[in-house]
């Protein structure tokens, strides 16, 4: 007898992940087991990139020194720009994988895969995905990309770089909760 065919990805199972569940017939989705609803509320993008990162919700200092980090490492380097500016008629999602496959060029780890240097490498990425978002949009609109302010928090300043303004405080609320109920999905639907 033939092996029975299950068509699309109903009921396959191909990887398993421990950053986030998801029960779509109960709308049900858990960030390292906290209720998506519950962080939508009552923590931050910055918060929730930690607990995905780490495994738990930082104290207060520790999510003053991810900040930090965070903020540190927005700017990329002038070539990027460069690349982005030779396919700003690309698509954005073109544009944002070639943005960082070229920031592996200046990455200082690029040959260490050790699990710090994994997290320290995706805190730099998390950085610096919304400047690549931002500088191509702008790119593609014949504008200059605006650098990033490392006085607003992570939604405030990829609004101030989409726009060159800094962004009103509802705005930036709307924006981070976006951030958060997009931050984590399972694995990789292509992987």
């Amino acid at each position: 007898m033939p092996p029975e065919i299950i068509k699309g990805l109903k009921d396959v199972y191909f990887d398993t992940t421990e950053s986030s569940f998801i029960d779509g017939e109960v709308g049900k989705l858990l960030y390292r087991g906290y209720n998506i609803h519950e962080l939508a509320e009552e923590s931050t993008f910055e918060e929730v990139v930690y607990l995905l990162l780490y495994g738990k919700l930082p104290n207060q200092k520790e999510l003053d020194d991810f900040d930090a980090q965070l903020r540190a490492n927005r700017i990329i380097p002038d070539e990027v720009i460069q690349v982005l500016d030779l396919v700003k008629a690309s698509h954005p999602m073109d544009a944002l994988r070639t943005g960082i496959s070229a920031l592996s060029a200046f990455d200082p780890e690029v040959t260490d895969n050790s699990v710090e240097a994994t997290i320290r490498k995706g805190i730099r990425l998390t950085a610096m995905g919304p400047t690549i978002v931002a500088a191509h949009h702008r790119l593609r609109q014949g504008l200059e990309p605006v650098a990033p302010n490392p006085d607003l928090n992570h939604a405030g300043n990829f609004l101030y770089m989409l726009f060159d303004e800094v962004p009103d405080q509802e705005t930036t609320d709307l924006l981070d909760v976006d951030f958060i109920l997009h931050a984590e999905h399972g694995p990789n639907a292509s992987a």
